[in-house]
């Protein structure tokens, strides 16, 4: 439970949660407040201790790094190093789902706990109305992981936040479910191509467009950015993956023609089952079957993120 902390408060977003919002973490506490993603859990990125108190309420490994939001490129460029193929990317994808790892600038005033002390920085300047207002009104850079307990689904709704950080936070932001659905994408540039850190909206077909850079997959085992644990979504039973059919002891999460207790989508819209994705994992977490089954996703475009988030569910 975080420090003084007894409940948990849930306002609608409007200016007064925004006030309160920025009044908690200017006295180091963490919020949680919604990206067109899903939900973060915010705090001074500058503040160690406020940083350490978002490890403490997510139970976070402290080796794995958070993304840090601003509110524009002009800002992102004071924290880390930005060359052309960078600015690219940042004027066609920001605001929005897209995160940058980029060498730490000198000076940068961000406390290396929120950048398990590499040398680069994670950035996002994201697109959410809630999030930019809390940018605007704490004046602070804002390391922001995912707003629930470490390794277990993300949050696409307020409910879910409660679910899994209720009495460990003092508040959160609702502006209803995120748009994305999952993650933003993760991306830096490395010996003049553009690598994959972590799949997300923004496909590497965007990427690749954007920068006029070609686009490798990830190489190596080292963390170097957030949400590179092999194992990270977990509902705390069994996924199956790839399925036909459901079992009886099987929560089915269906997609396309394949029909389930939870629908992805029945049209096979890959935007839509990224939307719905985190919340089909919580449903079937907190349902009495024993074990979880989904049906094949297509790899392409967001299919890609859609079963990277799976797989590291299933493990």
């Amino acid at each position: 439970m975080a420090e003084g902390t007894k409940s948990t408060d849930v306002r609608a977003f409007d200016n007064a949660a925004i006030a309160e919002a920025a009044a908690l973490i200017a006295g180091g506490q963490p919020v949680a407040v919604p990206t067109e993603t899903v939900y973060g859990l915010a705090a001074d990125a500058r503040d160690p201790q406020a940083v350490a108190r978002i490890y403490a309420a997510k139970g976070r490994p402290d080796f794995n790094p958070l993304i840090v939001h601003v509110p524009t490129l002009a800002v992102a460029e004071t924290l880390g190093e930005f060359g052309a193929a960078e600015r690219a990317l940042a004027a066609r994808f920001w605001p929005g789902p897209l995160t940058l790892v980029v060498p730490r600038a000198a000076g940068c005033p961000v406390a290396s706990i929120a950048t398990a002390g590499l040398d680069t920085i994670a950035l996002r300047v994201p697109g959410h109305r809630a999030m930019q207002a809390l940018l605007a009104a704490s004046n602070a850079p804002l390391a922001a992981p995912s707003a629930n307990a470490s390794g277990r689904v993300s949050p696409t709704k307020a409910s879910h936040v409660l679910a899994s950080l209720g009495g460990r936070i003092a508040l959160v932001i609702d502006d209803g479910p995120t748009s994305a659905g999952v993650e933003s994408t993760i991306a830096r540039v490395k010996d003049a191509a553009v690598e994959m850190l972590r799949p997300g909206p923004v496909t590497a077909a965007m990427l690749a467009e954007a920068s006029g850079l070609p686009v490798t997959e990830r190489k190596g085992a080292d963390i170097v950015a957030p949400g590179m644990l092999a194992s990270h979504y977990a509902p705390g039973k069994p996924v199956r993956l790839g399925a036909v059919g459901f079992g009886p002891d099987e929560y089915g999460i269906g997609f396309g023609p394949v029909p389930g207790d939870y629908q992805l989508s029945a049209a096979g819209d890959l935007t839509e089952a990224a939307a719905r994705l985190f919340d089909a994992l919580h449903a079937g977490a907190a349902s009495d079957r024993m074990k979880i089954a989904v049906a094949a996703i297509p790899q392409d475009g967001l299919g890609a993120a859609i079963n990277d988030r799976l797989a590291r569910a299933a493990v």
